[in-house]
C-alpha cells in the first residue's frame, strides 16, 4: 500500500514467555494476572484468580474486563473505602471500575459515581497520584470532553512519563480533537514504552486514522491472538471487525463479530456489528434480532439510530420512530450524567429531524471537539439545512489527509459527492460517490440506495468505472 514505508513496524510482544513468568510469581504478585498457565508436562493446573482480580488487573491496564468482574471488583473496593476511606489507591480503582461498568452498560449514570471516586483518590493522595488522574482522563473521554481530558492526561504524564497506561488515554483525546499528528507521536511514544496487546490494538486505531489499514487490521490482529482475558481478546476482535466492515468484507465483519461474541455475551458492541454485517449481506431478520439483542443490555444511541434507519430501509416507520424516540430519551440522560451524545442527535437531526436544530448542535459541538467525524457530521447537516458552500468546506475537512481525514470512510466519501453533486460539482461529485460504493457497496441499506440514484442521475463519463 502506498503509506507501507511510513507505517511502523508492528510490534508484537512476548506475551507467551511473560504469561510463564507470571504463572511463576504468583504468589508474590497476590494472583493479579489475567492467567495462570500450567506448567509443562502436568495435568494440574493453578486455580484462574478469582473474577474481581481479574478486573483489578484489566481496569489498571485500561482494558475491558468482563461485567461480572466488574461487579465483584466493585463490591470489593466498595467494602475496602467504607473500612479505610484514606485508602487513595482503593478509591481511584473504584472509580475506574464505576467508569467501565457506565462504558459496558451503556449507563452514563455511573459516571457521577466514577467522577467521585476518583476525585476523593485525589483528595487523599494530592500529589503524585497517577493512577487517579489518568482515571479522570478516560472519564473525560468516555463524556467526549476531550479538552479535559488532554489535561488531565498530560497532567498524568508529567508525573510518570514512563507510565504507558497514560498514553492511550492521551491518544484518544488528541483525536477526539482532530489532533492527529499528535495521536501518532503519543502513539510512537506508547510503543516504545510497551508492546502489549492494549498498546496493538492502539495502534490499529491510529494506523485506521491514517488511512492505513492493511496496517491496522495487522495490529488488531496481533492484539487479538495475544490478549488472553476473554473481554479484552472480543473487544479487539470486534474492532477489527469495524475495520473489515469499512473495507467492505462484510463476511469476514461478520465473523469477528460471532466470534467476539462467543467469547463474551456480554460484547455487545460485538451484537450490534452483527447487526450492521447482516443486514448488508441482506439477511435482515436475523439483523433485526441482533440490534434488539444489543440494545437490550446496551442501550446506546448510536445503534438505535442504525436500528431505526434499517426499520426505514424496509418501510417500518413506524418502528424507526420507537427507536429515534430511544435514541432522544438515551441523549437526555446521558446529558444529564454529564455525558455529551450530542454528535449522535446531530446526524439524526440532520437525516431524520431538524436540520436547522442540527447544524445548531453540532456548531456548538465543533466547537468543543473538532474531530473528523463532527467535521463529516457538521457538514451533512449544513447541506441538509441548504448551506451547500459551507457544508463542503467541512466535508473536505473530513476527508481531505492534510486535516487529518485520512480514514477511507464510504459514508464520509458519500456525503461529500452528494453535497458536490448538489453544488453542480459533477466530475467530483461523480467520483466520490463511486468511492463510496468502491470502500463499501453496501455501507448503509438506507444510503446506498440514494447513492445509486445520484449517480444515474450524474450519468457515466468515458473512462468511468462502472457502478459497484
Amino acid at each position: 500500500m502506498g503509506n507501507q514505508e511510513e507505517a511502523p513496524a508492528r510490534v508484537r510482544g512476548p506475551v507467551a514467555r511473560w504469561a510463564v513468568i507470571a504463572a511463576v510469581a504468583a504468589c508474590a504478585v497476590l494472583g493479579v494476572v489475567l492467567m495462570l498457565l500450567p506448567s509443562q508436562g502436568s495435568d494440574s493446573r493453578a486455580p484462574a484468580p478469582a473474577p474481581g482480580a481479574q478486573a483489578l488487573t484489566a481496569v489498571g491496564s485500561g482494558v475491558p474486563a468482563t461485567l461480572p468482574g466488574l461487579a465483584a471488583l466493585i463490591g470489593e473496593r466498595e467494602a475496602r473505602v467504607r473500612a479505610h476511606p484514606e485508602d487513595a489507591r482503593s478509591w481511584a480503582v473504584l472509580g475506574t471500575a464505576y467508569l467501565e461498568q457506565g462504558r459496558r452498560l451503556a449507563e452514563p449514570s455511573y459516571f457521577p459515581r466514577a467522577e467521585q471516586a476518583l476525585r476523593m483518590s485525589l483528595r487523599t493522595r494530592a500529589k503524585g497520584n497517577v493512577r487517579a488522574l489518568t482515571g479522570m482522563a478516560a472519564l473525560a473521554n468516555a463524556r467526549r470532553d476531550f479538552l479535559a481530558a488532554r489535561k488531565w492526561g498530560q497532567d498524568a504524564l508529567e508525573l510518570d512519563a514512563k507510565r504507558w497506561t497514560t498514553y492511550p488515554v492521551l491518544i484518544d483525546a488528541y483525536t477526539g480533537l482532530g489532533d492527529h499528528k499528535a495521536a501518532k507521536r503519543t502513539l510512537d511514544r506508547l510503543l516504545e514504552l510497551h508492546s502489549g496487546p492494549a498498546a496493538l490494538a492502539r495502534a490499529g486505531a491510529v494506523y485506521r486514522d491514517q488511512g492505513w489499514r492493511e496496517d491496522a487490521a495487522a495490529a488488531l490482529a496481533d492484539a487479538a491472538a495475544g490478549a488472553e482475558a476473554p473481554a479484552e481478546k472480543a473487544a479487539y476482535l470486534e474492532r477489527g471487525g469495524q475495520l473489515a466492515f469499512e473495507r467492505g468484507d462484510l463476511e469476514v465483519a461478520l465473523r469477528h463479530f460471532q466470534e467476539a461474541v462467543r467469547i463474551d455475551p456480554d460484547q455487545r458492541a460485538a451484537q450490534a456489528g452483527q447487526g450492521r454485517a447482516l443486514a448488508a449481506l441482506g439477511r435482515t431478520s436475523e439483523a433485526l434480532n441482533a440490534y434488539r439483542a444489543a440494545l437490550a443490555k446496551q442501550p446506546l444511541p448510536q445503534y438505535a439510530l442504525e436500528l431505526g434507519e434499517l426499520y426505514e430501509s424496509l418501510g417500518l416507520d413506524q418502528a424507526a420512530r420507537v427507536q429515534y424516540d430511544l435514541l432522544r430519551e438515551r441523549v437526555r440522560g446521558a446529558a444529564a450524567d454529564g455525558a455529551d451524545e450530542e454528535l449522535v442527535l446531530g446526524q439524526f437531526e440532520a437525516d431524520h429531524g431538524d436540520p436547522e436544530e442540527a447544524v445548531r448542535r453540532l456548531r456548538a459541538e465543533w466547537q468543543r471537539q473538532p474531530g473528523i467525524a463532527v467535521a463529516d457530521a457538521l457538514g451533512w447537516a449544513l447541506h441538509r439545512a441548504g448551506q451547500h458552500e459551507e457544508a463542503l468546506r467541512f466535508a473536505v475537512r473530513a476527508t481531505d489527509k492534510e486535516h487529518g481525514g485520512g480514514v477511507r470512510s464510504a459514508l464520509y466519501a458519500y456525503h461529500r459527492g452528494m453535497i458536490e453533486g448538489e453544488l453542480e460539482l459533477y466530475g467530483p461529485a461523480r467520483r466520490h460517490l463511486q468511492e463510496a460504493l468502491r470502500i463499501n457497496p453496501r455501507f448503509s441499506p438506507w444510503r446506498v440506495p440514494m447513492a445509486r440514484e445520484a449517480l444515474r442521475g450524474l450519468g457515466d463519463l468515458p473512462g468511468d468505472e462502472p457502478l459497484p
